[in-house]
């Protein structure tokens, strides 16, 4: 798996983000949640992600975008890492739930704890 993030492994299908709220599962890592779902794509790609931010806590799209810039930008470093042995295809929704602005580090931090709890409970199903 590349250190990119490219158009087809980003999460756009409508259909596809209200099943994955609906029968998908969480795993948390405080300020970070990730929802996923097993699921089959007519794309080759293993998993498909999607990054949000409450509009409720950052109320100025600057926040917002900055937040999920850096949401993006950490998936993209270490997916190659947690994602490469999945044998399945996946949707995932990573939520940022927390008030405070974050620094790279601090989401870096979080979501490896984040990626290495979907891992444990992913290799025990």
């Amino acid at each position: 798996m590349k250190f990119t993030y490219p158009k087809q492994e980003k999460l756009k299908s409508k259909k596809l983000i209200e099943q994955l709220f609906t029968e998908g599962q969480s795993v948390t890592a405080f300020p970070l949640r990730l929802v996923y779902l097993g699921t089959t794509f007519d794309d080759a790609v293993i998993a498909k992600t999607g990054v949000s931010v409450s509009k409720r806590h950052f109320k100025t799209a600057v926040d917002r975008n900055h937040i999920k810039r850096l949401l993006r930008e950490v998936y993209r470093l270490n997916k190659a890492v947690y994602f490469n042995n999945l044998t399945t295809q996946h949707a995932f929704m990573i939520l940022y739930i927390g008030k405070e602005k974050p620094s790279f580090a601090q989401i870096e931090t979080r979501m490896k704890l984040l990626f290495e709890k979907f891992s444990n409970t992913f290799s025990k199903t």
